[in-house]
């Protein structure tokens, strides 16, 4: 099968790259920046550029994007070419070029100000029926760009599996004050058990939804570890997380008081992948239970495929806590 995968220098497009050559796929690959993994350089804006990529490939999986980071330091002319003309060159050309499977990966910040439920209620349950009502330019494009998935999917029968992928990257948070409170490796197993998920589980979903696409036709799913919150924890989680996260890991307070780690004192959303699992057959291996039978064993608790990939950053010079690219 040849394989195009676009954000090939970047960590999903890498991580894509490498496990899809390692199981004998055919990859070509597209990036805004060269790197051994990308085999042409340019941006997916450029149609004609796509349009030759596209000769022979039988599946898409569109990783390319402008990510949150970039939003204070690019334009908001600069996320629309990319990830909303982009995508579009991408399905159109796809259509034309007989393509028959596309994955674009979106993200969870489509959700925006969904996530954030007013003082005093239940944490949010956020499950593919949420309304999207986004906060800033990255969210409006890629839920701009999922609605185009659909529109192309409905008028031309392109199958397209959409991803909504939660937080996988490796780099520090970008907010001050969690970075004073929580060591890094605290905060992402802290994470694991609502908004994050390990790039190993990502490309995993990303190669189930080829196989499925056409079965599936079209649909979108979060893709984020196994929570093991329910809905019945979602009050409590608001005002003692510690509390719930006790009684589904009893374990877990004993381990953190050794590693002199703390628990978030409240949760404000769970993502659910209850769909993908079901409809994809995923199954995600690196959760919050996982991580603690890592630490406890005085293991890492991030898989192989995260330390190859490393950390990338977004900018071509230093900005904020992001690393030189």
């Amino acid at each position: 099968m040849r394989v195009l995968v676009t954000g090939s220098s970047g960590h999903l497009g890498e991580a894509l790259c490498r496990v899809l050559r390692e199981a004998g796929e055919d990859v070509v690959s597209i990036d805004v920046l060269p790197s051994e993994h990308t085999t042409l350089v340019g941006s997916v804006a450029d149609r004609a550029l796509v349009r030759d990529a596209l000769r022979g490939v039988d599946a898409v999986l569109h990783a390319a994007t402008l990510h949150k980071p970039h939003v204070g330091s690019h334009t908001r002319q600069d996320f629309v070419d990319t990830n909303l003309t982009g995508t579009l060159n991408l399905l159109e050309e796809s259509v034309a070029a007989g393509v028959g499977r596309f994955v674009f990966t979106s993200t969870t910040s489509t959700f925006g100000r969904a996530l954030i439920p007013p003082e005093g209620a239940p944490a949010a349950w956020i499950t593919e029926g949420v309304r999207p009502v986004p906060k800033n330019i990255y969210g409006a494009t890629k839920t701009a760009a999922e609605d185009l998935c659909e529109l192309v999917h409905r008028d031309h029968g392109l199958p397209v599996v959409i991803l909504r992928t939660s937080r996988f990257f490796p780099e520090a948070d970008d907010r001050d004050d969690v970075r004073t409170a929580f060591g890094d490796a605290n905060l992402k197993v802290n994470e694991l058990l609502y908004r994050r998920v390990d790039i190993e589980d990502v490309v995993s979903a990303h190669r189930l939804a080829i196989e499925r696409a056409e079965a599936i036709g079209f649909g979108r799913y979060i893709i984020s570890a196994t929570t093991p919150f329910t809905r019945e924890d979602l009050a409590e989680l608001r005002t003692d997380a510690p509390a719930v996260v006790a009684r589904h890991a009893p374990e877990f307070a004993e381990l953190y008081d050794r590693l002199g780690w703390q628990m978030f004192a409240a949760i404000e959303r769970v993502y659910v992948n209850a769909a993908a699992r079901g409809d994809l057959g995923w199954e995600p291996r690196y959760d919050f239970a996982y991580a603690l039978e890592r630490l406890a064993a005085g293991e890492d608790w991030r898989s192989a495929l995260t330390h190859a990939i490393g950390a990338k950053g977004y900018h071509a010079e230093p900005t904020g806590v992001y690393t030189v690219r």
